[in-house]
């Protein structure tokens, strides 16, 4: 019979007849001659069940914020030393050409003279933290053995590869006095490469995984383009007489700007994963910055005739900047190691 029943219910359907069979002897089921009427579960956007107005939960939703305390995703493996330092020696260096090439034009030659010069000397050190970070020279080489567009490692490597002749060419000439086309020709390209220079690197620690770096795809590059502007202003403003660093000071006034602007946005949009930017000692750090900067930021404008005062603005603007790019390289592997600021962000739809 129950088979027949079963068959007869085919029009209906035998995956319901069956259903409704396995409900009816199972040990839970409703006496005979009363009917069940299965209740939906309403769940919002997020999975989670999603309560009617007035009723309560008889249990708290669950809420994951790591897994067994286990990292979610491996810490990089760079030292802070090396790349920290390699994130702001190369936007000092990429700022610095773009105010050699236009003091060179508007005739401030020794502020083009201090930018080219700062350039190279910026960008060899840098080179030397990637090396060293890297473990074996040969390892920079390999990364030029294809042209990826799609990859910020390979279009910055050959960035670097195509700027750092460029700088030396420009400042042999400068110091030598040897070709001074040729030396004019390659301060206008190594400034014409300056802004990738100085801000190709937000791009590759954004093209990471690391949570803190990621979430900040959209302001990092103009954090970075304002903190390399800085810097080089403010080598223009320690270096060069207040009288000959109109350009220097324009130029350090608008990057600090730009670099107080972006970060305020930027942990204003990041909402939880800005925590590792504000606590503890990456915080301290970041806020020091933010004061140097705002304080530099008033000299440069106030000191235009003070030599003192805008060579302490100059050096405030370099200072602030190193701190900046090493508080944003230390709040990045904060958040790595932490699996809270992968889960929780992902379960709230933010990544």
């Amino acid at each position: 019979m129950r088979g027949a029943t079963v068959r007869g219910r085919k029009g209906v359907g035998w995956r319901q007849a069956l259903a409704g069979l396995a409900a009816r002897t199972s040990p839970g089921a409703a006496p005979p001659g009363r009917r069940t009427v299965p209740v939906p579960v309403r769940r919002g956007g997020n999975g989670r069940p999603r309560h009617r107005r007035g009723e309560q939960p008889m249990v708290p939703e669950a809420e994951f914020s790591s897994y067994y305390g286990r990292p979610v995703i491996k810490e990089p493996v760079w030292k802070a030393a090396d790349i920290a330092g390699y994130l702001f020696l190369g936007g000092l260096a990429g700022a610095s050409s773009v105010l050699a090439a236009g003091a060179q034009l508007s005739g401030h030659r020794q502020l083009a003279r201090v930018g080219k010069l700062g350039a190279l000397g910026a960008i060899s050190l840098s080179a030397v933290a990637l090396v060293h970070d890297l473990g074996r020279p040969e390892r920079f080489a390999n990364m030029l053995r294809v042209f990826k567009p799609s990859s910020p490692l390979s279009v910055g490597s050959w960035l670097l590869a195509g700027y750092g002749p460029m700088v030396g060419a420009a400042a042999v000439s400068e110091v030598t006095g040897l070709l001074p086309g040729a030396g004019l020709a390659a301060t206008l390209g190594a400034g014409l490469l300056g802004p990738g220079v100085a801000t190709y690197s937000a791009a590759l620690i954004c093209d990471t995984a690391v949570p803190a770096w990621h979430a900040g795809y959209r302001e990092m590059p103009y954090v970075f383009a304002g903190s390399a502007a800085s810097a080089a202003g403010g080598l223009g403003l320690l270096a060069v007489h207040p009288e000959d660093a109109e350009p220097a000071r324009r130029l350090a006034v608008l990057g600090a700007m730009v670099e107080l602007i972006a970060k305020r946005q930027l942990l204003a949009r990041l909402g939880s994963l800005a925590e590792p930017y504000e606590a503890g000692t990456t915080g301290a750090i970041l806020r020091l910055a933010e004061f140097l900067t705002a304080g530099a930021l008033a000299g440069a404008v106030l000191g235009r005739t003070s030599r003192l005062v805008s060579a302490a603005s100059g050096a405030s603007l370099v200072a602030a900047s190193a701190m900046t790019r090493y508080g944003i390289f230390e709040a990045g592997m904060a958040s790595a190691r932490d699996p809270k600021y992968t889960i929780v962000p992902q379960r709230q739809g933010m990544n």
